[in-house]
């Protein structure tokens, strides 16, 4: 009777299989949580740069916006003293001042640059609103789906199944 001891851990048996499989799948366990760990990580940095970026822009459109009302104000502001030379002029007081067309002529200028600015800060506003990081949450979206759990043979349903249905496929 010749048996052999059996092999130290570690060691190949004679069929190539390894006999250390715990210590394997403790590495391939330590592997897969740094490898989801990392992808953690880099997609939190990916939802922090879209929502810096998405501030961003709405700060920009937030300032242009406020351009938009000092023009507004100031075209107020140059309408009235207008409107105050014009009464001046209409009044029987005094008729050889007409410095009301120069106050109206910047009124409408100022009403034209505050149209373009607010056309401009509505665009931006839009551009950035509302400010939620969706390339990151479609690259969470697909890690979930390839990660997702594959049911074993003849579990769930036919579509997720490995094999056909008994009967389908056009066999009796």
């Amino acid at each position: 009777m010749n048996a052999a001891p059996p092999p130290p851990a570690g060691e190949r048996m004679d069929t190539g299989e390894r006999t250390d499989q715990p210590q394997n799948i403790a590495a391939a366990i330590a592997d897969i949580s740094e490898r989801a760990t990392l992808l953690i990580r880099e997609e939190i940095e990916l939802a922090k740069v879209e929502m810096s970026e998405k501030a961003t822009k709405l700060v920009k459109g937030t300032v242009v916006g406020l351009a938009a009302g000092v023009f507004f104000i100031t075209a107020l502001l140059f309408a009235l003293v207008g409107c105050a030379w014009l009464l001046y002029y209409y009044l029987p007081i005094g008729n050889a001042f007409t410095y009301f067309w120069g106050f109206f002529a910047m009124a409408v200028i100022l009403v034209l640059l505050g149209v373009v600015a607010g056309l401009i800060a509505a665009k931006v506003v839009k551009k950035g609103a509302p400010p939620t990081p969706n390339m990151a949450i479609e690259e969470a979206r697909k890690i979930r789906e390839s990660v997702k759990p594959v049911p074993a043979a003849g579990q769930g349903d036919e579509h997720s199944a490995p094999y056909p249905a008994a009967g389908a496929g056009g066999e009796s």
